[in-house]
């Protein structure tokens, strides 16, 4: 079979290379599936450097999630047979980007019937990261505020749309007019462009000085500092990731002086820790999937000959919201 391989690290586009390699099998517990979608992930350009937090041996092959057909199954298996229909996360590393790949059972969950390939594969790592983070770190209310940084990106993207379900005022912060474009698609409310606009002055202008009550940073650096400058009494701050690069310094004597939390959320730990919780969200997302109350807006699909291309354009900030790559 064919797959996208690391063999030194580096960035994407230097990196990456198209090779044939030896056709996996599933051993106990596992799926082996045929990749029908895999989209890009911002992981995938931490893999590609080394940098993100686990680290497989090289060579390997990234992609972090995937939806896929079933055409065999390990000894042990009992939730999927072969020719099902599954999404979720490959067994690092061998990624998603291949036309093979293998799945641990328990990493693997039922695709939904009303999603196509592309958008199905869409709907593991971000909106589960968005769920637990809205729903079970802080439990977002009906008429509270939501601001969102990179809003048209992966993570961004579907917390916008879960923060619509959820009742709550979307605001999205993103760099440019076409991820404006893409953000409003999406659902927000209001739509700031960083690039030409102080989030901090539209934001307090929008809500008359009272701030947003939570919001949801995948970015870090100055998102993060200038966010509890529009923080609203009993704000909470989710810490999602550091996708700008800057890990930021929290001011805790600012936090209580304006009464406001910061929570931090690890998503993957719940593979660890409560994996129900993860099967239990999964199946909240699928019935709202089916509901039409959520459904991943995919940019663009590509072939899997545009892998390393698209990678370095994400990791470039180039991309704008879901990207998907077919075998």
């Amino acid at each position: 079979m064919k797959a996208w391989r690391v063999n030194e690290l580096g960035e994407p586009r230097d990196v990456l290379r198209f090779e044939e390699v030896v056709d996996p099998t599933a051993g106990p517990g596992q799926l082996l599936v045929k990749v029908l979608a895999a989209p890009a992930n911002f992981p995938d350009v931490l893999l590609c450097r080394g940098e993100y937090q686990i680290k497989p041996p090289l060579p390997f092959t990234p992609g972090v999630e995937l939806c896929g057909e079933v055409v065999a199954v390990g000894a042990g298996v009992t939730r999927f047979e072969v020719g099902d229909r599954v999404v979720g996360n490959p067994e690092l590393p061998a990624g998603a980007f291949a036309e093979l790949t293998v799945m641990a059972e328990e990493n693997a969950y039922p695709a939904p019937s009303s999603l196509d390939d592309a958008e199905a594969s869409a709907l593991s790592i971000g909106y589960q990261t968005s769920w637990f983070a809205l729903h079970r770190r802080t439990q977002i209310k009906p008429g509270e505020t939501l601001l969102v940084h990179a809003a048209a990106g992966g993570v961004g993207s579907t917390a916008v749309q879960l923060g619509k379900a959820a009742g709550a005022t979307v605001i999205g912060v993103v760099g440019g007019q076409e991820k404006a474009d893409y953000c409003r698609q999406l659902g927000a409310d209001l739509v700031i462009d960083r690039r030409s606009e102080d989030f901090v002055e539209v934001v307090n202008e929008f809500t008359n000085g009272r701030g947003v009550d939570v919001v949801y940073d995948p970015v870090g650096g100055d998102a993060y500092m200038k966010s509890t400058k529009c923080i609203a009494f009993e704000g909470r701050i989710l810490v999602i990731g550091f996708a700008g690069g800057t890990i930021p310094t929290p001011g805790l004597n600012h936090a209580l002086i304006k009464n406001y939390s910061i929570i931090g959320l690890h998503w993957g730990l719940y593979k660890r820790y409560n994996q129900q919780a993860i099967y239990d969200c999964h199946a909240e997302l699928t019935r709202m999937a089916d509901a039409g109350e959520i459904k991943p807006l995919i940019s663009e699909r590509l072939s899997f000959d545009d892998v390393a291309e698209g990678l370095a354009k994400l990791g470039e900030g180039k991309s704008i919201g879901r990207m998907v790559f077919h075998p």
